[in-house]
Parts: C-alpha cells; sequence; structure tokens
C-alpha cells in the first residue's frame, strides 16, 4: 500500500520552530509515522469535525486533516495541550 503524503501548515510548522530541539525531534518523528499509519494507537478523531484527527505527544498535541481519497496527512496544529482545542 502507498505511504500517506505529509503536508505541514505554515501556522504549523511555525509552532513547530517554536519549541525545543529535543521536543521538535520527538513531534517529528511521530508525524513521520503517519505516512504509514495515520491512525495509530492512541489517535483519536475530534468531535465537530469532518477528518479532523489528533494524536498526543507528551504535553504536546498534533492535529492533522485526514483525506484517505487523496492518502494525505495535513498538520494543522502543534500545541500545548492547553492551548490546542481553542
Amino acid at each position: 500500500m502507498e505511504p500517506y503524503e505529509i503536508a505541514f501548515a505554515r501556522s504549523a510548522r511555525k509552532e513547530l520552530e517554536r519549541l525545543g530541539e529535543s521536543l521538535q525531534t520527538r513531534i517529528l518523528e511521530r508525524i513521520e509515522r503517519l505516512e504509514g499509519q495515520p491512525r495509530p494507537n492512541g489517535c483519536r478523531k475530534l468531535e465537530g469535525a469532518e477528518d479532523l484527527w489528533r494524536i498526543r505527544i507528551g504535553e504536546y498535541r498534533v492535529i492533522y486533516l485526514l483525506n484517505d481519497v487523496r492518502r494525505s496527512v495535513d498538520v494543522i496544529a502543534i500545541r500545548h495541550r492547553s492551548d490546542a482545542y481553542r
């Protein structure tokens, strides 16, 4: 099966760049795994949204739009859990 293509919203890339290097590495590793498994254990579909999902990485949340037809994962936000759902 063909892997999913991962893309970042400009705002998500900026949010990632503001984090410390070790946290950036940890988050990027988890995002890269979404290529082969876009719905990993522990992911959640966000309520009230058609195709929005989130994964937890420590105190941070990665929110992404999943499109199975195009086989794409669009990362739209990388935020601390206290700011993730606003």
